[in-house]
């Protein structure tokens, strides 16, 4: 346990399910231990005088949480936290067996993350845009708590109001961007009502571009989205105009958009560790690609991600390969501290064959406790790991997990996600790659798509158990999300049942090498340049090329870089490159300047470029070839060498200009010339 000097409260909610103290009490060792049949009501006390000892307390029960927080606060204790061993353990059909997985709970309940908010300032200016009187019907509504303005897309059969009490105006949204607080509107066919419509609400002339800005945006068009992902767009709400609940409930969430607001920062960015682009060459667009909010922008070199419109998905800190972008609730670090804690806990106790179970808040957890109450619950070895998203967890993390000793990972999605999860489906894929290579059987990562509570048991009845590592790894989270990464899978290699050294995986991946077409490089260093980790190298003294494959992120800026295309990536996992020194891709003898004998240049190119101007360009031909050592110089003897001879390469000799008088003595010579003949 993080702290092995808690107290823990454990209970068997009014004998409804067993508790296996013994388990518990060896997997979460040195914690001292008080049972209760009834702790929220009968044995009530017992907490009391857990609590007035004054050590840290684990309450195994989350359900009354409200009520041992309340008891606390009479004594102002606070070092209290919870965990839900009862429908993640204790109601199931394999509750007897559950012990180890109580003790894995137990072990790794922590308390709730605080995050850094952003806030929004919301003043209740709403644009209802609609189609017809539904939208007209929703300002009705709304008129009294929001500063309302109507937008009509080619309305039809609108009859006029009595009283304008707010604007019903016409026009379609052609752009929109912003967030609860700050949207900016693009209007064409802006056009205002003419106040003498009698059946029909007639309008006056329209304009295109038209901007407009609002606080919120209620979309009852029925139209496509103004956003990509709209769900996650704070402060736009949007409903069907056909679907009167759905509208309700719309109005209702609008009618409280008034205020200010927090919202978590999902994502804490490092532009010095992005890999996107250099000098105007795109390389890394992982995270552009995945993202569905739309919060992610090139800027410059790296990306720019805007933390108002970021929904915490996390796809683009699962798939960066540089720790660039890394998770925030919680970070990496934490992440795989947790996994650590409860597979420790789980192995002591005496489990075996443990599958981790990655779910969220909003669809994992109330499937997870509609299981246990209504079906047979979890099995026994499946231990729930509650993420914000679970498509933000990483390679890395289910890296750690079976090195740490687990036999499978799962991750529970939404039968129809609400977003594309293809992100997440690569991250398994390559995981599932790996844990085959290295003998954990295949589809040793999975993920299960299920809403009904009977079909996840099913599901996971389905998975066939693992192998066991022999040596679990212990190995402390320390370190960048790459660090991170590059820890787990040493570790996973190390403890593999059958390990391999080399892996190839498919494109994208974090990791991997270069291919290099030796005759076509001509050792110009501009890959060099371009890679943001230092993984390809130069050398300052020999005309060489060098790589170290544990650095390469395979982020592609050097293969769209080669001026030769000599370049390729091949993603691959290979342990054994990791450990080695740089090696040398490619080297030659470097040229040595005939004047100073100073190295520059590679023989072979300066013996090509000569080959190719000798006897074939005007400036290197009959009495200008001695201007080829020009060519055979340093670029500081040949800057001499130039002034001295007065030479210019960039431009023809030009034929000397005659004067008066070199025409007067051309005529003398010509005179003298004759009267000699």
């Amino acid at each position: 346990m993080a702290d092995a000097k808690r107290h823990l409260m454990i209970c068997t909610c009014e004998r409804s399910m067993p508790l296996d103290r013994e388990a518990i009490a060896r997997g979460c060792g040195g914690c001292g231990i008080t049972q209760a049949n009834h702790l929220c009501g009968a044995d009530l006390p017992l907490f009391r005088e857990a609590i007035a000892r004054g050590e840290p307390v684990t309450v195994a029960c989350t359900q009354e949480a409200p009520l041992f927080r309340e008891v606390a606060a009479e004594t102002s204790f606070v070092d209290l936290i919870f965990a839900n061993i009862r429908e993640n353990g204790g109601w199931s059909k394999d509750a007897g067996s559950a012990g180890p997985k109580a003790a894995a709970l137990l072990a790794a309940a922590e308390p709730e993350q605080a995050v850094a908010p952003i806030s929004f300032e919301s003043d209740g200016i709403i644009l209802i845009y609609g189609r017809d009187e539904a939208a007209i019907e929703a300002g009705r509504r709304l008129a009294g708590r929001l500063d309302i303005t109507v937008l009509l897309s080619h309305p039809e059969n609108v009859a006029p109001r009595p009283v304008d009490d707010f604007p019903v105006l016409k026009g379609d949204i052609r752009t929109a961007h912003g967030h609860l607080g700050a949207f900016e509107l693009t209007i064409d066919g802006f056009a205002l009502p003419s106040p003498s419509s009698r059946e029909v609400l007639r309008f006056g002339a329209s304009r295109d571009g038209a901007v407009s800005n609002c606080d919120i945006i209620l979309d009852l068009t029925g139209n496509p989205p103004l956003f990509p992902a709209p769900d996650l767009r704070a402060g736009y709400l949007r409903a069907d105009p056909r679907d009167p609940l759905a509208v309700e409930r719309a109005i209702f969430q609008a009618g409280d958009l008034v205020g200010t607001f927090d919202k978590p920062v999902f994502i804490r960015f490092d532009a010095s560790l992005c890999a996107h682009s250099r000098s105007g060459i795109t390389g890394c667009r992982r995270c552009l690609d995945l993202c569905p909010a739309g919060a992610i922008t090139p800027n410059g070199d790296a990306v720019a991600i805007d933390p108002a419109i970021c929904g915490g998905c996390g796809f683009c800190a699962a798939a960066c390969p540089t720790g660039a972008a890394t998770y925030a609730v919680p970070g990496p670090e934490g992440q795989i501290g947790r996994l650590r804690t409860m597979l420790s806990a789980y192995h002591a106790a005496g489990g075996r064959q443990a599958t981790v179970l990655f779910h969220d808040a909003d669809h994992g957890e109330p499937l997870v406790d509609a299981l246990a109450r209504y079906g047979d619950g979890l099995p026994a070895n499946v231990i729930p790991f509650r993420v914000n998203e679970v498509t933000q967890v990483g390679p890395e993390s289910i890296a750690a997990t079976l090195a740490y000793g687990g036999s499978g990972v799962v991750f529970l999605t939404r039968e129809r996600p609400r977003h594309d999860i293809a992100g997440l489906r690569q991250v398994v894929d390559w995981s599932n790659t790996t844990a085959t290579a290295l003998g954990f059987g295949s589809d040793a990562v999975r993920i299960i798509q299920a809403d009904d509570p009977d079909r996840l048991r099913a599901d996971l009845d389905d998975i066939p158990l693992g192998g066991e590592i022999a040596e679990p790894s212990s190995f402390m989270p320390l370190g960048g999300r790459r660090s991170l990464m590059e820890t787990a899978f040493r570790e996973l290699h190390h403890a593999a049942p059958s390990p391999v050294e080399r892996i190839a995986l498919s494109q994208g991946a974090p990791f991997g090498s270069v291919d290099l077409d030796v005759g076509r490089c001509t050792l110009c260093h501009a890959c060099v340049t371009a890679c943001p980790t230092g993984a390809l190298s130069a050398e300052p003294d020999r005309p060489m090329l060098r790589f170290a494959e544990i650095a390469c992120v395979q982020c592609g800026l050097c293969e769209a870089t080669c001026p030769e295309d000599a370049i390729t990536l091949d993603p691959r996992l290979d342990f054994a490159a990791w450990e080695a020194p740089r090696r040398t891709l490619k080297e030659e003898e470097p040229f040595l300047c005939i004047s100073c004998g100073t190295p520059f240049g590679t023989k072979s190119t300066i013996e090509r470029i000569v080959a190719k101007l000798e006897q074939k360009h005007w400036m290197y031909r009959g009495a200008n070839a001695n201007h080829l050592d020009l060519v055979r110089m340093c670029e500081n003897c040949r800057a001499t060498a130039m002034v001295h001879e007065g030479f210019d390469p960039s431009a023809p000799q030009r034929r000397p200009v005659l004067t008066t008088d070199d025409f007067l003595r051309a005529r003398d010579a010509g005179k003298d010339s004759g009267s000699a003949g």
